[in-house]
């Protein structure tokens, strides 16, 4: 018989800390909320019937109404007021303008198209970590790194949060508490790239001469004011175009796909959510992999890729921020970026973009670039082979360059869909030559982790190093998250033997 903690399939080596991170359902934030709109039955809106309701009742009654309602939720949210004034105003030609408004039912009208979305309800998952932007203020030996998450919630909506922490020396962890309090940023346009728009329309689409003419009246970036204005002019001589309408929309999709989030300075890290935007990625953003991008200039700029899920297709989108603060996001696209899981390597090679793929959504592929956006071709590096990875490979993140070469965390599927971290290592100039990969698992899921809201998984989606110690952040189950560390020398030692 096994013991409770003994691994599921081949033992792996790494060693896990006691840290847990589990789902938190008190870390909150206010959204929209459309009667009949839920991810289920009816899908017409009901707002004119709620604003109908609301405007009958008593002044008497909508004041203690919203008293209610200020008592109970008011001091969750330091920008109650603000939410309540913005959904109401979403509603605000429902209202009839002959009909007095009081405060009061204006408010409560903004409180019935809001509600609390618990953005760790369900899980909380699938982690990768860079170094953190500020590093001021640690004593010697201490690095300070950014986590980010996979938060699931209410209908399984996936939204890319954020954990900070410590490392030091010894490769002691430390992770900091955070507060139940949650932010999303406020959303804006940001400029658009010709390269991303060409690359997502399909060459054989009903649309090709649209297409083709409203780019070449475009500059290589542009602003959203930009397109609409060549889209205005395709619309206003749609009687010598065909498929106008469908031009129209597609293009507004992919615009949708540039966007910018932005939170006040003021607000941790850790309290910072990036939410759903795109019609592509309304029902999450999964598995972001960051990586800390250095530019042959010294300049630095922390990349990810993650999966944009719209309830049927996914998509890869990119971000791209300085600071944690300004995120901006971005479609990835070409036929080597088909499939999930882009991973971006930390700096270029040979003047290159150089990237992780698996664009036959089994076996590790790597690609090259000029623009992150768009990527053409690839080139398999590692096929399933062993037991427990017999269903399929991919990567646990960004690679991580070392002096032995490119040092690359990696998943592997076997039977019964279980899921283990391996390891491979690739030649530093030439990165699409394997030096070694792993006999055995770094990981695989124990006893104790094998339930969950996906059973038998170990995933992780980024790892660091720090005074000779790798840590792997790693999801359990598609529920929580642990932390494992080895010694960089041991990991190498078996990629080499």
């Amino acid at each position: 018989m096994r013991s409770a903690n003994q691994d599921l399939g081949p033992a792996g080596f790494a060693v896990r800390t006691s840290i847990r991170l589990r789902p938190d359902p008190a870390r909150i934030t206010i959204k929209l909320f459309v009667a009949g709109q839920e991810d289920f039955g009816p899908t017409q809106s009901r707002t004119n019937a709620v604003v109908r309701r609301v405007m009958a009742l008593s002044d008497k009654e909508a004041s203690e109404a919203l008293e209610d309602v200020q008592r109970d939720f008011s001091f969750r949210h330091p920008d109650f007021d603000q939410w309540l004034d913005m959904n109401a105003h979403r509603a605000l030609h429902r209202f009839d303008p002959k009909v007095p408004l009081s405060e009061e039912k204006w408010r409560l009208i903004g409180a019935c198209f809001t509600h609390e979305f618990a953005v760790e309800g369900a899980a909380l998952c699938n982690p990768s970590v860079v170094d953190h932007p500020d590093q001021s203020g640690l004593p010697p030996g201490v690095r300070r790194f950014v986590m980010s998450t996979r938060a699931i919630g209410e209908g399984h909506r996936s939204a890319i949060g954020f954990r900070t922490g410590t490392i030091d020396i010894a490769g002691n962890v430390v992770i900091d508490e955070v507060r139940h309090q949650v932010s999303t940023g406020i959303t804006s346009e940001t400029r658009m790239s010709k390269a991303g728009f060409r690359s997502l329309l399909a060459p054989d689409a009903p649309f090709t001469e649209n297409a083709t003419e409203i780019l070449s009246q475009l500059q290589d970036t542009f602003s959203l004011s930009d397109l609409e204005e060549r889209l205005n002019v395709l619309h206003h001589d749609r009687d010598t175009y065909r498929n106008v309408e469908e031009t129209l929309h597609e293009f507004r999709l992919i615009a949708q796909r540039f966007y910018m989030s932005t939170f006040p300075n003021d607000i941790a890290v850790s309290e910072r959510t990036l939410w759903p935007h795109a019609d592509i990625e309304r029902r999450g953003m999964e598995d972001a992999r960051f990586t800390r991008f250095v530019e042959h200039t010294g300049d630095v700029t922390y990349f990810a890729s993650y999966t944009a899920f719209d309830g049927t297709n996914i998509s890869q989108q990119g971000l791209r921020t300085d600071d944690f603060t300004h995120f901006h996001s971005f479609p990835v696209s070409g036929p080597a970026a088909n499939g999930k899981g882009l991973a971006l390597f930390p700096r270029r090679v040979d003047g290159r973009l150089a990237a992780l793929v698996r664009p036959d959504y089994e076996s590790n592929h790597i690609a090259f670039s000029d623009d992150v956006e768009f990527w053409e071709t690839s080139d398999p590096i590692q096929v399933p082979e062993r037991p427990w990875e017999v269903i399929q490979l991919g990567n646990c993140g960004s690679p991580i360059e070392t002096e032995a070469g490119w040092l690359v965390i990696t998943h592997a599927v076997g039977p019964f869909r279980t899921y283990y971290l391996g390891a491979m290592l690739l030649d530093l100039h030439d990165p699409g030559r394997v030096l070694g990969t792993l006999d055995q698992p770094l990981l695989s899921p124990t006893h104790d982790e094998r339930d969950g809201y996906v059973p038998n998984v170990v995933y992780s989606c980024g790892s660091m190093v720090h005074a000779g110690h790798l840590m792997i952040p790693f999801g359990i189950a598609d529920h929580s998250i642990g932390i494992a560390t080895v010694g960089m020398d041991e990991v190498l030692d078996r990629l080499s033997a």
